[in-house]
């Protein structure tokens, strides 16, 4: 058997095209996702602001709850306090729909 001489080993031309077609692909992809990334934090941006310049026209705080939303102060006095609401009513305490099974 002969050592076969100088063959060449390796991916050659069609390899190293290959290559770098997959690495022009993905530096266009992290371009775009970048871009995508950047605009997304300058909508985000932008909202905010808007809302907090609506929040100070209107008035309204920050930190104000809905209608209808129990503070934490409020429903914790209500369990934890010494008085027992004996009408035996518990639908108040939960905002799912009666048909709607419990979650675990």
């Amino acid at each position: 058997m002969s050592d076969g001489g100088n063959l060449p080993i390796g991916p050659g031309i069609w390899g190293f095209i290959a290559f770098f077609v997959l690495a022009l692909a993905l530096w266009f992809l992290v371009r775009n996702m970048n871009s995508r990334l950047r605009r997304m934090a300058y909508r985000d941006r932008d909202r905010a602001e808007q809302f907090a310049a609506d929040a100070d026209g209107v008035g309204m705080k920050a930190d104000r709850q809905t209608p209808g939303t129990p503070t934490p102060e409020t429903d914790h006095d209500r369990h934890t306090s010494g008085a027992s609401d004996d009408s035996g009513d518990d639908s108040g305490d939960d905002s799912r729909p009666t048909d709607e099974p419990p979650r675990p």
